[in-house]
């Protein structure tokens, strides 16, 4: 990877969604801050609740603590992860002028990928997206359900010729993961190849 594309993408948007797999967001925010990337994070509130009960963490419920939680917990700069509440319309990211770089969705909801693909913005999560689009910015979905109805096949073949990258949670095992955590690992590995984000997290095919 050249050190051009890896000084691309210096802010992200990372928004999190109640689907299952909300180890994927939080190591992907992990693996974020290591690269010291601007991080803009959006959950919702189902996204607090799956996180509390797939993982030992007890999130806070004000955008504010939650900052300061995870700020600590990866021992962040200062200001680097920035925690907005879903109708918090003055953040940066609800404008075209103050868009991130990049904007991931992981885990992301089939309801959710539904209100991308129609433009709905009704908050803050959805807005961020649709910026996102008509921005042209690089967007990342990491979609979980199983199995897909013909409503989500076709929500993703419209954002799939938009430019959105559509990218469900389908782990590889050519790398005989030994753990949960190389699973994770795989899929976050893959979102961070789609944001020139250099990483260890696996070996590339080949190598």
């Amino acid at each position: 990877m050249s050190d051009t594309q890896n000084s691309t993408n210096k802010s992200v948007t990372l928004i999190m969604t109640g689907a299952s797999g909300a180890q994927y967001g939080l190591r992907l925010l992990e693996e974020l801050v290591k690269a010291e990337r601007q991080i803009y994070l959006l959950l919702s509130r189902p996204a607090q609740i799956v996180i509390n009960m797939e993982t030992d963490l007890k999130l806070p419920s004000r955008a504010s603590e939650v900052e300061a939680f995870f700020t600590k917990k990866y021992a962040a700069k200062t200001g680097q992860i920035q925690v907005f509440e879903k109708e918090q319309w003055m953040a940066p990211i609800a404008s075209g002028s103050g868009v991130a770089d990049a904007t991931v969705v992981c885990p992301c909801t089939t309801g959710t990928l539904s209100s991308i693909a129609v433009g709905s913005s009704k908050n803050l999560l959805e807005r961020a997206a649709d910026v996102a689009i008509k921005e042209r910015k690089k967007l990342i979905l990491v979609v979980r359900e199983t199995p897909l109805s013909d409503i989500h096949l076709e929500n993703m073949l419209k954002l799939s010729r938009m430019g959105v990258v559509i990218m469900p949670s389908n782990p590889g095992f050519y790398n005989k993961p030994a753990s949960v955590e190389d699973i994770i690992d795989f899929m976050v590995a893959r979102v961070l190849d789609h944001l020139y984000i250099s990483h260890d997290l696996m070996p590339k095919w080949g190598e």
